[in-house]
């Protein structure tokens, strides 16, 4: 995908925008829930795989959606590791806590999809 990273630092700012605008029509705090954090994670694993295989597209185009999939499961891994435990602490999960990690991830998650498919109908036999 031509300007992936422009493109996807621009959705990483209008999705976190949209975000904080939902959160500032309710009583929540709009920094809290670790939402920084959460996208900070979820955007440097999305361009960091995309690069990697981005950059091993020629010589190792057959194992490329393995790579695609170890991203996304880092990314949940990292999540359970740094983020979760913060979220465990009262014993629950809000839907605040949910969404602050898992829009950003699912979102993310699209884009990326969409650029390493294309990315991989472009590789040349």
């Amino acid at each position: 995908m031509k300007y992936f990273l422009p493109k996807f630092l621009l959705l990483i700012v209008a999705v976190f925008c949209i975000h904080l605008i939902i959160l500032n029509t309710t009583t929540h705090p709009l920094y809290s829930d670790k939402i920084i954090e959460s996208y900070l994670l979820n955007s440097f694993i999305a361009i960091l795989f995309y690069f990697l295989i981005n950059s091993l597209k020629t010589k190792f185009k057959n194992g490329l959606g393995f790579i695609f999939i170890l991203g996304s499961l880092l990314k949940l891994l990292l999540f359970v590791v740094l983020i979760y435990p913060s979220f465990k602490l009262d014993g629950s999960i809000s839907k605040y806590e949910f969404t602050s990690f898992f829009i950003p991830y699912f979102t993310f998650l699209i884009y990326e999809t969409l650029a390493v498919v294309t990315l991989l109908n472009n590789i040349e036999d």
